[in-house]
């Protein structure tokens, strides 16, 4: 005797790649590239999701381009839509240490020091985060995740652009969009 299949709902893949230099021109078009693919899939500019998203990946960018920097390497930016959150990855090829510290094992930078403050806004900013060793190796992969607002869903204009998403079902999602509160409804 077999059970019934459990009903799922639409399965929405949404995954963005690329590479980049690893230089400070580098990780500022990491950013612009990471809050127009998130305005592309319904995720507009402004939102506390987009400022958290350009936060985490100016700073991940930064620190890939000064920690992380293997001469005539680039470092890879991925941004994925999964069920709920944004997750954001941010890889670069230097092996060994010094490594990253740990979620929850950041510590704040002395007052006046000028640099040691991008974990700590990513901590702060993060739903949840870690440090992976990279696939393939060598390096290491920051994988940050960002909840969406509950009940967010993107809207049909973006469902609709080429390349935008992958669906199983073959369903459309409801109508939505922000409100001029900044709210997703």
């Amino acid at each position: 005797m077999t059970a019934p299949p459990t009903p799922q709902g639409p399965v929405t893949v949404r995954v963005f790649a690329q590479r980049l230099s690893a230089t400070p021109r580098g990780a500022r078009l990491a950013r612009h590239l990471a809050l127009n693919q998130l305005h592309t899939w319904g995720v507009p500019h402004g939102t506390d999701t987009s400022e958290a998203a350009a936060v985490i990946v100016a700073e991940l960018a930064a620190n890939a381009v000064t920690h992380g920097r293997v001469p005539g390497r680039d470092f890879e930016l991925r941004l994925s839509l999964v069920t709920g959150s944004v997750r954001i990855e941010v890889s670069d090829t230097r092996s060994g240490p010094p490594h990253p510290p740990a979620p929850g094992a950041v510590r704040s930078s002395a007052a006046l020091a000028e640099s040691g403050r991008g974990l700590v806004l990513v901590d702060a900013l993060a739903d949840r985060w870690e440090v992976l060793d990279r696939e393939p190796p060598p390096g290491k992969t920051v994988r940050v995740e960002i909840d969406l607002p509950s009940g967010w869903k993107p809207s049909a204009e973006q469902c609709d652009r080429p390349g935008a998403s992958l669906r199983a079902h073959g369903t459309r999602p409801a109508r939505a969009g922000w409100t001029a509160e900044g709210r997703w409804e």
